[in-house]
């Protein structure tokens, strides 16, 4: 897989080996489209956060194979933790990790407003779509998964965040009820899935409100200007991503985030792909 390269650098991977299981989503998404196609908007401004953000480190949170997690320590020198609670989808997040060599911690540790255990529901319709939400899709199935919190886990850890992403299908608003001390003291900048009618725009606003973060919905528009009201369907369908930024973003952030854009361009599904049998199943190579 193509990685974005920023122009003068040096000693950074310019691709990642992706092998992972045929019948998940995002890898097949990655060899159809590169990350040229796979949310550009957000990873550009993703890449530029890395570079803007005071020390510490980055949590992808509802982390599926670890896109983003991956390209965070593929690019910059942040400790890099990934939480995906779905067993065999963590277990290829942690394969591609090692296979490539790359310091990514994968935690199979779904996370919301409160430590425990919980159902978590497996989507019929796309491995991405697994939730804690029940009804949030056809369901193929239901397993039990461990809950902790941003803010617990952080405290146990002494894991002080500079960069969140978080991506767990509808439950955005617990797992930001469970980061409140979190963004209280360490202010990371965080990239959070807003999906229009499932009624998490409110709360998020909610949530936020006391915080003094500014919300800007990702997409071509650069810089994104402020929004008064969360509302999912400011971004385009395949863009569903916000920004909630804990200061009014400088302008040279969207200047990076432009020059990551364009590089970002540049990754296109690579040639010469092959499909070999392995443990587990047939596996995308």
């Amino acid at each position: 897989m193509s990685l974005p390269r920023r122009e003068g650098a040096r000693g950074e991977p310019s691709s990642l080996s992706f092998t992972a299981p045929s019948e998940l989503w995002v890898p097949r998404k990655l060899e159809q489209d590169g990350l040229a196609g796979f949310e550009p908007e957000t990873l550009a401004c993703f890449l530029a956060c890395l570079d803007h953000a005071r020390p510490g480190a980055v949590l992808d949170v509802g982390a599926n194979v670890g896109v983003y997690a991956l390209l965070a320590a593929a690019r910059c020198h942040r400790p890099v933790r990934a939480f995906e609670p779905t067993p065999h989808i963590a277990r290829t997040a942690r394969e591609l990790a090692a296979a490539n060599r790359l310091p990514v911690a994968v935690s199979e540790l779904a996370m919301g407003d409160r430590a425990g255990n919980a159902v978590f529901t497996l989507s019929s319709t796309s491995d991405a779509s697994n939730s804690l939400a029940a009804g949030f899709r056809p369901e193929a199935g239901r397993i039990e998964v461990r809950v902790d919190t941003l803010s617990g886990w952080c405290e146990r850890t002494g894991t002080s965040p500079a960069v969140v992403k978080i991506d767990t299908e509808t439950t955005e608003p617990d797992v930001i009820a469970g980061a409140l001390d979190v963004l209280r003291e360490f202010r990371p900048w965080v990239f959070c899935e807003v999906l229009p009618g499932h009624g998490v725009e409110e709360p998020l606003m909610e949530l936020l409100r006391p915080l003094d973060y500014t919300w800007h919905p990702l997409g071509e528009e650069l810089p994104s200007p402020a929004r008064t009201v969360i509302d999912g369907r400011a971004s385009g369908p395949e863009q569903r991503m916000w920004l909630f930024a804990p200061e009014e973003p400088p302008d040279a952030l969207w200047e990076d985030t432009r020059a990551w854009r364009g590089a970002l361009n540049s990754c296109l599904p690579g040639t010469g792909h092959t499909s070999a049998p392995a443990a587990g199943g047939d596996r995308l190579g």
